[in-house]
């Protein structure tokens, strides 16, 4: 027999899990989404409605999903996304918002129609590794790069404390050493941020809805690229997760969820949500609670915190605006390294394809833009081309002779 105490821990295990992994999520990248926002074009108001849309519909779905299908299905903002959503507007200038919304809601509708025709979600998870692995480096190389450019920058005094604190806990406690960074960050802005930063903000939560202009390059450069990230480098892992914990995840309503709930945020500023994979693994293992027909009270938890946690979203957004942009791209560039490392690896796991890999990896980093189309297309289709005509020779040059 369980005492009354051990009972009362068990019951709030599943409830700090929940807490622990929402902040968590919230903490390592709200302002690369922010930033990525407002590098596509949108105003300081928009970027902050972006914000508080996806945490509204992240809270939601994971509360709708999970007490409907009692697991710790989990969802998340897309922070490669938002990555790219950095790589595009800096590579390519001033998109347009509302071009960018377009391109936004798209990849949503995609999504849905992943859920809804299995047949294009197994096409697009066919994809490569080697080539989708390599395009999401590229993506996140640019970013990546950024705080060891600080070191080096009039900034340097600020970035070198964020990222001594990532560097100690990324060696002691991994799970919590880029929302240490992110905190220190935090003090050294509000210590070091001109009298006056918050004049103007506006703190209280509201949605701003934008007029999305549907512009086919950009749809090609920065809608399908978001895309194909969000399904093959978030959404298949989510699943895999999952499956760890021996959670079998529904994928018609886990997909045509999120990118429903995707399409109708990007209407105020959101780019894309999907399912969680590190933070699910909080929620879905043992740790979260020993019964795993209860670890579902974690993801509904970790719902209810993003919502509280949207209304911060106009002070976070004042807080990145008066930031030097070199230091909030710092924090993000520590948040995805782990992903960028993942992604380096994936792309050379196979020898004989990692020419394809490498050239697809050069295209997406050079940031170049082709009739208005951007970098991660490019890679994606010379990656592609090239990989088939490698293993067209390759084929040739095995082939028998004849006669």
């Amino acid at each position: 027999m369980l005492s009354g105490t051990t009972k009362g821990l068990i019951i709030l295990q599943p409830i700090s899990a929940g807490i622990v992994a929402a902040i968590t999520g919230f903490a390592t990248s709200f302002a690369l989404v922010i930033a990525g926002l407002r590098a596509v074009g949108a105003t300081d108001a928009q970027a902050a409605s972006g914000l508080f849309a996806l945490c509204l519909v992240v809270g939601l779905i994971c509360c709708i999903l999970s007490f409907w299908l009692k697991i710790p299905i989990s969802f998340a903002w897309s922070t490669p996304g938002a990555a790219l959503l950095v790589a595009a507007g800096s590579a390519e200038g001033t998109i347009g918002f509302g071009s960018a919304v377009a391109a936004f809601i798209v990849c949503g509708l995609l999504i849905v129609l992943c859920g809804l025709w299995p047949a294009l979600g197994r096409l697009i998870t066919r994809i490569p590794k080697p080539i989708a692995s390599a395009m999401l480096a590229g993506i996140l190389f640019q970013i990546c790069i950024v705080p060891g450019q600080a070191l080096f920058s009039q900034y340097w005094y600020l970035a070198l404390p964020i990222i001594l604190t990532w560097l100690v806990l990324f060696r002691l406690a991994p799970r919590w050493a880029v929302p240490a960074a992110m905190l220190v960050a935090v003090v050294l802005i509000v210590i070091v941020a001109k009298p006056g930063w918050l004049d103007g903000a506006s703190l209280a939560p509201q949605l701003q809805f934008v007029v999305p202009v549907f512009d086919p390059a950009v749809i090609l450069s920065l809608g399908l690229p978001l895309f194909i990230v969000t399904m093959a480098g978030q959404n298949v892992p989510g699943i895999i997760v999952m499956k760890t914990f021996d959670y079998d995840v529904p994928s018609r309503a886990a997909l045509v969820g999120s990118g429903a709930a995707s399409a109708g945020a990007a209407l105020f500023g959101g780019h894309v949500i999907n399912l969680a994979a590190i933070t699910a693994a909080i929620m879905a293992s043992p740790e979260a609670h020993p019964d795993k027909a209860k670890r579902w009270i974690a993801s509904f938890t970790a719902g209810i915190v993003y919502l509280l946690l949207g209304l911060a979203a106009g002070l976070a957004t004042a807080l990145v605006a008066a930031a030097p942009s070199i230091l909030i791209v710092t924090v993000a560039g520590l948040a995805v390294l782990g992903a960028l490392v993942g992604g380096i690896t994936g792309a050379l796991e196979a020898p004989e394809h990692r020419t394809a890999a490498i050239l697809t990896f050069l295209v997406v980093a050079s940031g170049v833009s082709v009739a208005g189309v951007g970098s991660a297309f490019w890679g994606l289709l010379v990656g592609g081309v090239v990989m088939l005509w490698l293993g067209f020779t390759k084929r040739e040059a095995t082939a028998p002779a004849k006669g």
